[in-house]
């Protein structure tokens, strides 16, 4: 019996009969040929079936937190349409941990709000391989998927302003890779390696500026992680004390639920005593205590457009990057003007 015979009743099963198929294929299982390498057919079709995701911190990060859930969600739910799966990479910046990203066999990459200069970023264009990026880093020539950060954090912070308030907080995720736990002047804040942060903080700032008051008077307090343990730990001593702020814009809704923790422990009320903001709008923030008043952004959705971007490159088109996505403040129980002589 031919190799090509064979080779039919595996890969194209209606050039046999049905009997001579099922023959061949009783006969493998007798031998124990569990079929041909899907690996090595995927390489002689010029396709692997497969999306290399890399994304910051551990890949444990990618299952726990809630917005990187949704985008991913998304993400594969488009990519599905054309068979393709995902491949979850760790972009650590430990470069002994590159060699997967060298070996992967993927048909894309999919760059998850890396930091400028990220050495796996690097690794991954090198394999030639088509590379769409969500939010950061911004890449010559490479489609990226964004929101409008800068607006989103200024109706955050204007929020707060429209309320009364002026002693303001500003809790910021890791402003570089391995972020430390503290304040951020204002030149660690114009060294972000994160785009996103640093768009973020543009707005509070333009927002704060606006209403007439410095931003150098405004303390940014930089996390170790985006978690909320990391975020209540860094904030905590801020929230006690006279001159502690009466509001507190979070970077992000996972901050924004330490902020409601840490303020829980001192004994504050909230919104009565600290009003709280964060962005994302997970589904989280919608069932904290009080609900959170946050920005949103569709996060599913965006995960969408991702995949649409890759499943257009993978067939060899050129796709150019779309209009940021809309964002929109959300207004719930989080949030309230100063009381009386507090502002």
């Amino acid at each position: 019996m031919s190799r090509a015979t064979v080779s039919n009743a595996y890969n194209r099963p209606d050039q046999l009969s049905p009997a001579l198929r099922a023959r061949i294929l009783a006969r493998a299982e007798e031998l124990g040929f569990p079929g041909p390498d899907p690996m090595a057919a995927g390489l002689r079709r010029g396709r692997v079936g497969a999306v290399g995701v890399l994304v910051d911190e551990g890949l444990s990060h990618a299952f726990s937190d809630p917005t990187t859930v949704l985008l991913l969600d998304g993400l594969a739910r488009e990519l599905h349409r054309d068979g393709l799966g995902l491949l979850l990479h760790a972009g650590r910046a430990d470069g002994g941990t590159l060699q997967p990203i060298r070996d992967a066999a993927v048909d894309a990459w999919v760059i998850l709000s890396l930091p400028d200069g990220h050495p796996a970023v690097s690794a991954a264009q090198a394999r030639g391989r088509p590379v769409v990026v969500l939010d950061q880093p911004s890449l010559p020539d490479v489609p990226m998927v964004g929101i409008d950060d800068v607006a989103g954090a200024e109706a955050a912070v204007r929020h707060l302003l429209d309320l009364g308030h002026r002693r303001l907080a500003v809790l910021a995720m890791p402003l570089q890779a391995g972020g430390r736990e503290g304040r951020a002047d204002l030149r660690r804040q114009a060294e972000a390696t994160y785009a996103v942060m640093r768009r973020r903080l543009a707005g509070a700032a333009a927002a704060v500026r606006g209403a007439g008051l410095d931003w150098a008077d405004v303390p940014v307090v930089e996390c170790t992680a985006h978690q909320p343990d990391a975020a209540a730990r860094a904030i905590a001593s801020l929230l006690t004390g006279p001159d502690a702020p009466t509001a507190v814009f979070a970077c992000s809704d996972q901050l924004a639920l330490g902020v409601l923790w840490a303020a829980r422990t001192a004994g504050l009320r909230v919104p009565e005593e600290l009003s709280v903001v964060g962005f994302d709008d997970s589904p989280a923030a919608r069932v904290a205590d009080p609900p959170l008043t946050t920005v949103a952004q569709p996060l599913r959705e965006r995960g969408r457009a991702v995949g649409s971007l890759v499943r257009a490159l993978v067939r060899g088109a050129d796709p150019a990057s779309p209009a940021c996505h809309p964002v929109e403040l959300v207004v719930r129980g989080s949030t309230a003007p100063p009381r009386r002589g507090q502002a």
